[in-house]
């Protein structure tokens, strides 16, 4: 005898057995023994005490608990389901997000390391040409390989800190930046603005890069051109156009189109939404981009 009931806690069994199935996915077993259960209470019943409206009773109180109780944990079985869904696709998010994270600091990587190695590269042609007749000329050059060289370095350096947890990483490829990029390149670059506006930061880092890859081009296929690089700030989008007015050949168009460069802006440009297209314009050649600016709010 349990609390003055002679069965103590049997009737419990069922009860626990079928929650337990529930809970672990065994639905048509646990459908079933809810019937069997259902039925041998009923049955029991009809032999014992219970007779007429009585029985009648008792069968639908007992139907009625058996029922709501698997309802009961139907919904936590579903609640519980959804949560498991909800942690895995959160958890899945993560892991996107961490792989576009790698594949962008990547692409970084690469944008920081093609200028500034091919930027000392020809500072460096360009110091041993003039080391013997023009040594002034030749500091200079120098002078701007160090830059470089410690311009990639802290770029690498602000790219890979990502990689620790809790360090900040500096925003080192920005628009405010271009008059320093331009400086940099040795090239005579003019750079014209028409409008002006918030950029979000992605555009703007794209911007930049583009900005970045055509310079390096140019420095590259047309040492001592002219670049002009003209940002249009328009009301839904933003438009770039780098031309270089070197005498370039097609020769060397063809060479700078088979490269990664011109390839890398055209993905960051499509990334955002926009459009780029890179060409010969006259004897030097052309950059064009448009990228995809929020509405401004009012």
């Amino acid at each position: 005898m349990w609390g003055g009931y002679p069965y103590g806690p049997i009737f419990f069994a069922p009860i626990i057995v079928l929650f337990l199935l529930i809970m672990n996915g065994r639905r048509l077993a646990a459908w079933v023994l809810a019937g069997v259960s259902l039925a041998v209470f009923l049955v029991y019943a009809g032999l014992g005490t219970y007779q007429g409206g009585l029985w009648l009773y008792h069968a639908l109180a007992i139907s009625a608990f058996i029922l709501v109780f698997m309802v009961a944990a139907e919904l936590l079985r579903i609640l519980r389901e959804r949560r498991a869904q909800q942690s895995r696709a959160a958890e899945e998010e993560t892991r996107r997000q961490a792989s576009e994270e790698r594949l962008t600091m990547a692409q970084e990587l690469h944008d920081v390391l093609a200028h500034n190695i091919s930027l000392i590269h020809v500072q460096a042609s360009t110091a041993l040409h003039l080391i013997d007749d023009h040594p002034e000329q030749a500091r200079t050059a120098l002078a701007t390989i160090k830059t470089a060289s410690k311009e990639v370095l802290g770029e690498m350096r602000s790219v890979l800190n990502v990689l620790r947890d809790g360090a900040p990483r500096s925003p080192t490829a920005g628009l405010d930046r271009l008059d320093e990029l331009a400086e940099r390149s040795g090239l005579n670059v003019t750079i014209k603005h028409a409008g002006s506006r918030p950029v979000p930061r992605p555009v703007e880092r794209a911007a930049y890069r583009i900005v970045q890859e055509s310079l390096t081009n140019a420095a590259r296929h047309a040492p001592g051109s002219k670049v002009s690089v003209r940002l249009e700030y328009g009301a839904d989008e933003l438009c770039l156009r780098i031309i270089d007015t070197g005498a370039t050949t097609a020769a060397v168009h063809a060479e700078v189109g088979s490269g990664n460069g011109i390839p890398g802006m055209r993905e960051r440009a499509s990334a955002l939404g926009g459009s780029l297209v890179a060409g010969p314009s006259g004897t030097g050649f052309q950059v064009s981009a448009r990228l995809p600016l929020p509405e401004e709010n009012s």
